[in-house]
C-alpha cells in the first residue's frame, strides 16, 4: 500500500529547535469571523491542512471573497448576515466537525435551505449536541438520526435563547455564540470549562460579550446583531501538534527539543499540566501575550523516571485532543495511571477511548475499563520486538501519529496505514520527524 508508512528502528538521540503548524482552532475561527467583519480582514500564518482549506471554499461559496498573498489571506468580509446564499446550497465540511458544527452557527441567520455534507468519518459523528441549541433559536434542521447530512433554514427573526452547555464542548458553545451574533436581543449561556478561542477573539474585536468565570463552568452573555470590523490576526503554533514532539522527546534516551511560538492558552494546556504531575521535564519560557491569547515557548527534556497520575476528571477539556499521547506516556510509567469521565473521546474522529485500549493491548499494556473509566499498568522497560500493524480505518490523524511516535520510542517493526490523514490538521509531522532523524519508509 502506499497510504502507509513502515518504521523498523527507533528514533536516536537528537537535540533540535523547531517550530509545528498553526493552531487548528484559531485558523478556522478567524476565518469564519473575518467573513462577517466589515471590511479587509489579514489572516497570517494560517494552518495549510484539509480542514482550513475546506474551511476557505466554504466561506467561498457562502458569497465571502479572499485573496492569497504571500505572508497572508486577506478575506473580505462581507457583515452579519451578509452571505449570499443560493437555495439548496451544499456545505461539505470534510472530515472537520469543528468547520461543520460552528458554520451551522455562522448560518442560522439565513432563510435559504442549506445542506451540511462531510466524509465518512465526520458522518458517524453525533450532531444532536448543536441540533438542540438551534432548534431553540428557532432553526429548522432535518437529518437521519442526528448524523450528517444535514438539512437546514435559519431565520431573521431567531430568538435569544439561556441554555446550559453540559458536555465541555467547545464546538457546542461557539456554535451558540455565532448564533447568537445573529440574533437580536441577549444570549446567555452557562458552558462547563472548554477552550475558550472565540471568546478572546470577540474580545478583541470588542464585541459585547460578557464572561465571567464560575469554579466549573463560564456564564457568558452576548448581545446580537453587533457588527464587529475586520482585524488583522498572526496565528500562532498549536500545543496539539506540539504534543507528538514532546512525547517524542520524554519517551526518547538523551534528547532535549525547544519548540518555539506555541500557543498556551489555559483552555488548551492540559497535557503540560498532566505530565508535570508525571515528572516530565518540561518548561515553559517567554509567555507573552497576543490578542488576549497566551504565546510562547515549551523546553522538553528526556524523562527517564515517568510516574503514574489519577487524573483529574477538570483537566479532561483541556487535554481532549492529546490522551492518547497521555496514555502512550503512562504506558512507560512506573505505577498504575487512572483516568475518568472521558466519554467524550468516543466523540472525536474515531472512537479514541476504544481505538486506545485495542492500541495499549497490541503492545503488551494491561488496561482495565469501567464504562467512560480507565487504569493503565505501566512498564517502565516496555521495548517491541514484534511486527506492529496500525490500521486506521477513520481517516484519525491523531491515531496515526500517535503510533508514529510509538514506533520510533518503543522499537519493534511498524507498518501504519492512512498516512494522508495528516493532512488534515499537521501536513508537514512527517517531514519535521523525519529532520529528527527518523528512518521512516
Amino acid at each position: 500500500m502506499k497510504n502507509q508508512i513502515k518504521i523498523e528502528s527507533p528514533i536516536k538521540p537528537f537535540k533540535k529547535q523547531i517550530e509545528v503548524s498553526s493552531d487548528k482552532s484559531l485558523s478556522i475561527r478567524c476565518l469564519l469571523l473575518s467573513s462577517i467583519a466589515l471590511g479587509k480582514s489579514k489572516i497570517y500564518n494560517l494552518l495549510e491542512s484539509e480542514d482550513v482549506n475546506n474551511t476557505l471554499k466554504v466561506i467561498k461559496k457562502l458569497g465571502v471573497n479572499y485573496i492569497k498573498k504571500e505572508k497572508f489571506i486577506e478575506v473580505h468580509g462581507v457583515g452579519i448576515n451578509g452571505f449570499k446564499i443560493k437555495n439548496n446550497t451544499i456545505i461539505d465540511a470534510g472530515n472537520s466537525g469543528t468547520l461543520a458544527r460552528l458554520i451551522m452557527g455562522l448560518c442560522s441567520g439565513n432563510e435559504k435551505k442549506l445542506k451540511i455534507i462531510g466524509d465518512n468519518s465526520l458522518s458517524k459523528r453525533d450532531f444532536s449536541r448543536v441540533i438542540t441549541p438551534l432548534n431553540l433559536f428557532g432553526v429548522q434542521i432535518l437529518s437521519n438520526k442526528n448524523l450528517l447530512p444535514i438539512e437546514m433554514c435559519g431565520s431573521n427573526l431567531l430568538r435569544p435563547i439561556i441554555y446550559e452547555e453540559k458536555k465541555g464542548s467547545a464546538q457546542i458553545k461557539t456554535c451558540i455564540i455565532f448564533s447568537a451574533i445573529n440574533t437580536h436581543g441577549v444570549t446567555k449561556i452557562k458552558a462547563l470549562h472548554s477552550r475558550n478561542h472565540t471568546e478572546l477573539l470577540l474580545k478583541y474585536l470588542n464585541y459585547p460579550i460578557k464572561i465571567k468565570k464560575q469554579k466549573n463552568y463560564d456564564l457568558i452573555e452576548l448581545q446580537g446583531l453587533n457588527q464587529f470590523r475586520s482585524f488583522d490576526y498572526k496565528i500562532p503554533g498549536d500545543i496539539s501538534s506540539a504534543s507528538f514532539f514532546i512525547t517524542l522527546t520524554l519517551l526518547s534516551k538523551d534528547s532535549e527539543l525547544l519548540i518555539k511560538n506555541i500557543n498556551l492558552n489555559p483552555s488548551r494546556i492540559g497535557i503540560l499540566k498532566i505530565l508535570k504531575k508525571m515528572n516530565a521535564k518540561i518548561k515553559i519560557l517567554n509567555i507573552k501575550n497576543y490578542r488576549g491569547e497566551l504565546v510562547g515557548n515549551i523546553k522538553i527534556k528526556s524523562t527517564r523516571r515517568l510516574k503514574s497520575i489519577n487524573c483529574p476528571a477538570s483537566l479532561n477539556s483541556a487535554t481532549i485532543d492529546e490522551f492518547l499521547l497521555i496514555f502512550l506516556i503512562a504506558a512507560k510509567s512506573k505505577g498504575i495511571s487512572i483516568f475518568k469521565d472521558l466519554g467524550e473521546l468516543n466523540k472525536k474522529e474515531s472512537p479514541r477511548l476504544d481505538v486506545a485500549i485495542k492500541f495499549l493491548k497490541m503492545i503488551g499494556i494491561k488496561t482495565k475499563r469501567v464504562k467512560n473509566n480507565i487504569k493503565i499498568y505501566g512498564n517502565p522497560e516496555l521495548k517491541l520486538n514484534g511486527k506492529y500493524h496500525v490500521k486506521n480505518f477513520l481517516k484519525d490523524h491523531r491515531v496515526f501519529m500517535m503510533s508514529a511516535i510509538a514506533a520510533l520510542t518503543l522499537d519493534g517493526h511498524w507498518t501504519i496505514d492512512d498516512k494522508d490523514s495528516i493532512n488534515t490538521s499537521f501536513p508537514n509531522f512527517l517531514r519535521i520527524v523525519k529532520n529528527f532523524g527518523a528512518k521512516i519508509n
